[in-house]
């Protein structure tokens, strides 16, 4: 399995996990709740802040596991279903939660080409 890579909601930035040669960026997770998690080192495998953002998902779309938050995100990606909810993922962590698509990055947050 790779590495999991979005962007931020704010900025549409690719958030670098520690093992990329780009620094890594502190990154906020909001939920459409108000609950938030502030991650540092982001590992590329789905972790903000000791949150797991597919159980998130999950969570906000009424669903209970981890998979069923990786179905849902997925499927939303490659246009199976509408609109689901999202966590954003904020640069500056500052803005309240927003309902936008949450964007994968094809870079997986390491295999960049500069």
């Amino acid at each position: 399995m790779g590495f999991f890579s979005f962007k931020t909601t704010d900025t549409g930035e690719s958030i670098p996990n520690i093992y990329s040669h780009r620094h890594p960026i502190r990154v906020v997770m909001k939920d459409n709740k108000g609950n938030y998690w502030v991650e540092e080192d982001y590992d590329g495998y789905g972790i903000f802040g000791g949150k797991d953002i597919y159980e998130l998902i999950a969570e906000m779309n009424g669903k209970k596991t981890r998979d069923e938050g990786i179905d849902l995100f997925f499927s939303q990606q490659e246009g199976k279903i509408d609109k689901i909810l999202t966590p954003n993922l904020l640069r500056y962590g500052k803005a309240e939660w927003k309902d936008v698509i949450l964007e994968d990055c094809d870079f997986q947050g390491y295999f960049y080409e500069d």
